[in-house]
């Protein structure tokens, strides 16, 4: 099975319970003057960053303005994300957002009244993973990984924890092994209810998985909606990003268990 980039409409209201991936690429340009469209606060925090890190901000909050534009159904100028962290939307309301960055890639994720976590890595990452698993990971997770001994199985692990920690509000510290990851990809998080999905795809050369709530009309087995944007432009206008064609293949899905 394998995906398109398919989303150039905006997201009817049928659809607000199915989440949606929007990525781009970064362009590596700086305007010379800030864009008027950043928020006090936005502006105040790119005042203070150089270089990579400020063209990986400005586009993340340019594609955050995108993918509320297209999920809103309105102009992208009039959105913005709320003060501080943007994990939801203030224009238009009611929506909640998960931002991922990674060599010159850019993911937004969004649905509509339910927290979610997105996070992307390169799929040829190969860090130091063995000695992570054994600092952070379970003993279970410790045992069949390096039974296993696959450094693209272990980024498929690592991927899962951090879109489970941004989806349910946690950081990194002390908080690895809340959601346990059992041999054959079984998942068991420590939240009360059993409606946690995830699901990891490829794409552009990258592995992104997200982690989100099944609500009713989104039911288990349905894939988010997955589009690449054109990059920015190298101003930062807010006109609507069109889509770019790109291919996607899936790697698993699978449902959240709470632990017993």
């Amino acid at each position: 099975m394998t995906g398109s980039s398919n989303d150039s409409s905006p997201d009817s209201a049928g659809t607000r319970q199915k989440p949606t991936i929007k990525l781009c690429h970064q362009t590596g340009q700086l305007p010379d003057v800030a864009p008027d469209w950043l928020t006090a606060h936005e502006r105040e925090r790119f005042s203070g960053l150089s270089g990579t890190r400020a063209a990986e901000f400005l586009t993340s909050r340019w594609l955050i303005r995108q993918t509320l534009s297209k999920a809103g159904s309105i102009t992208p100028d009039l959105c913005y994300p709320v003060e501080g962290r943007p994990t939801t939307s203030a224009c238009p309301a009611g929506w909640h957002l998960s931002l991922s960055h990674s060599h010159g890639l850019s993911a937004c994720a969004t649905e509509y009244c339910s927290a979610l976590g997105i996070d992307i890595e390169p799929s040829r990452r190969h860090p130091q993973w063995k000695k992570v698993v054994k600092r952070w990971f379970s003993p279970v997770e410790q045992e069949w990984l390096f039974k296993e001994d696959d450094p693209h199985t272990f980024l498929r692990v690592w991927t899962l924890k951090e879109a489970w920690l941004k989806a349910t509000g946690r950081g990194i510290a002390r908080n690895l092994q809340t959601l346990e990851v059992r041999r054959n990809f079984e998942l068991y998080g420590d939240q009360p209810d059993d409606h946690w999905q995830a699901c990891a795809f490829y794409t552009e050369g990258f592995l992104c998985t997200l982690v989100y709530k099944q609500t009713a009309g989104n039911q288990h087995g349905a894939w988010p909606v997955i589009t690449l944007l054109e990059p920015p432009p190298d101003d930062y206008s807010l006109s609507a990003a069109e889509p770019l064609d790109t291919h996607w293949e899936p790697v698993f899905q699978r449902r959240i268990r709470a632990k017993r």
